[in-house]
């Protein structure tokens, strides 16, 4: 699949082999021309969203310039709802890269360094627990619009 056939999906995240072998659907947060982002169903913690391009690159190094700065900029964004929505002590960020070969900014809310731990993910998060997880985020996001962000 290319990264035109993404847009063409109907149930808008494109390819979601490529990025996970199961995507909870409902669980998404954020769509734009560039990026999507949607709960993982493996969380380190409630909350863990994958930012992902739309464009399919393997490695995080060959992505086109404007391209990373806009997955960061909505890494920043997600991070910030998810901070918003959960309250934990960091939001963290990674781009890992091993687990599919798809360029995807893992971020989580962080109570300490173990909970960026792959071993910690949690591979029986509920449909429900993923939802409840989907809402809070996109409640803080539209809390979010027209605030001015931080500088």
């Amino acid at each position: 699949m290319t990264g035109s056939d993404w847009n063409e999906r109907p149930d808008g995240i494109g390819n979601p082999d490529r990025i996970a072998p199961r995507v909870h659907l409902l669980a998404l947060v954020w769509r734009d021309d560039q990026v999507v982002a949607f709960l993982t169903i493996e969380p380190l913690q409630p909350g863990h969203v994958l930012v992902v391009p739309i464009e399919e690159v393997d490695h995080w190094i060959d992505l086109d310039p404007s391209l990373l700065a806009r997955l960061m900029e909505v890494s920043r964004i997600i991070g910030r709802a998810v901070d918003r929505a959960f309250a934990p002590e960091k939001v963290g960020m990674m781009i890992a890269g091993l687990e599919v070969p798809h360029v995807h900014v893992h971020v989580v809310p962080m109570h300490g360094v173990r909970d960026l731990d792959f071993a910690n993910a949690d591979s029986g998060a509920s449909g429900e627990a993923l939802d409840e997880a989907a809402d809070k985020i996109r409640s803080a996001l539209d809390e979010m619009k027209g605030e001015t962000p931080p500088s």
